[in-house]
């Protein structure tokens, strides 16, 4: 599936004002597409806010360093939100934009979807999606292309944070050749690798550090290895000092356990309930498995969320999880 950037251009220069917005508990991908979008129509002199449902993690502030994003109930109130032009970004799923999704209901402008991930809820917008892609950052960055935008600093800053971390910083099956043409493109536009990274990785806090220290405690392995799951509390985040964006990439700790095939990490959140995240380095499709407890993602990578204790979760998700990786290995011995 490719997109069609063409009617894309146009419906954007149909519109003078713009609203974007992204998923709840917003990741690199969601908060560079965004930034990456404010700043291509920025150029186009149009008038744009970003607002999310949830604010941005302490851990990624460096990368909305003017404070341009705004949160719904805090900075701006639901009824207050006029544009032309609504922008969902990476994420089509009602159940992620929280809050904005009840904007998004009410809005009577243009609704637009720009994203990668291969399920999708009736939105009521036109969806531009190229499931192919690693990130939806890719996207945003072709689109600027498209229009022959110029990428400033901060646009290529977000846009290269985006796609580094929806491909394991390029080390996921998701990379491909056209990753690295595109990242090019950003490092020449001013993308810095080495301070993005260690942005990202080289200022954990102690309590993020005590934090994973419980997770990998906890991690249990079944079927030989192949199977790694563990879990987060809510106490675990008072007691480490840590804050719950501080599990982001935690799960993929697992997936260094040598023989792993496939891990998940039930966390729970501070209201109740558990956020799931799957990876997957067999045929067992993690999209396909979240979407059966109402989420979705990529093949490789997906999450969900559930109500209830974590032995209610976990005898609730489990057994489906081992149904599905004995399947895969026996079709594989077939």
């Amino acid at each position: 599936m490719t997109i069609d950037f063409s009617t894309l251009a146009q419906r954007i220069h149909a519109c003078r004002s713009f609203v974007l917005c992204s998923h709840i508990r917003p990741d690199c991908d969601a908060l560079g597409s965004e930034l990456g979008m404010y700043g291509l129509l920025k150029q186009l002199d149009k008038q744009v806010r970003i607002i999310n449902g949830h604010p941005t993690p302490p851990a990624l502030t460096f990368l909305d360093p003017s404070q341009i994003i705004e949160v719904i109930h805090e900075h701006v109130r639901p009824e207050d939100i006029q544009a032309d032009c609504m922008i969902v970004l990476d994420t089509s799923a009602w159940a992620q934009l929280g809050a904005m999704g009840d904007v998004l209901r009410a809005f009577n402008g243009t609704k637009l979807c720009i994203d990668h991930h291969v399920g999708e809820d009736d939105l009521g917008t036109q969806f531009f999606k190229d499931t192919s892609a690693e990130a939806t950052g890719h996207l945003v960055t072709k689109f600027a292309k498209h229009l022959k935008v110029k990428i400033t600093r901060p646009m290529a800053t977000a846009l290269y944070s985006a796609i580094a971390t929806d491909t394991g910083w390029f080390r996921f099956s998701s990379t491909t050749p056209e990753t690295y043409r595109v990242v090019s493109d950003l490092v020449e536009a001013g993308a810095v690798p080495s301070e993005i990274y260690s942005d990202l990785y080289e200022r954990d806090t102690i309590g993020r550090v005590r934090l994973r220290g419980r997770i990998l405690s906890r991690t249990t392995d079944e079927m030989d290895g192949k199977l790694i799951y563990t879990y987060v509390l809510k106490e675990d985040f008072s007691e480490t000092v840590s804050n719950p964006p501080d599990t982001e990439d935690a799960i993929n700790l697992a997936l260094a356990i040598a023989g792993t095939k496939f891990a998940v990490i039930f966390v729970e959140q501070l209201a109740g309930g558990f956020k799931l995240s799957f990876r997957s380095r067999c045929k067992v499709d993690c999209n396909s498995l979240a979407r059966q407890f109402g989420g979705g993602g990529h093949k490789a990578a997906a999450g969900a969320f559930l109500q209830g204790t974590l032995p209610e979760v976990q005898e609730r998700v489990l057994p489906l999880v081992r149904q599905e990786l004995t399947a895969a290995f026996v079709q594989a011995r077939e």
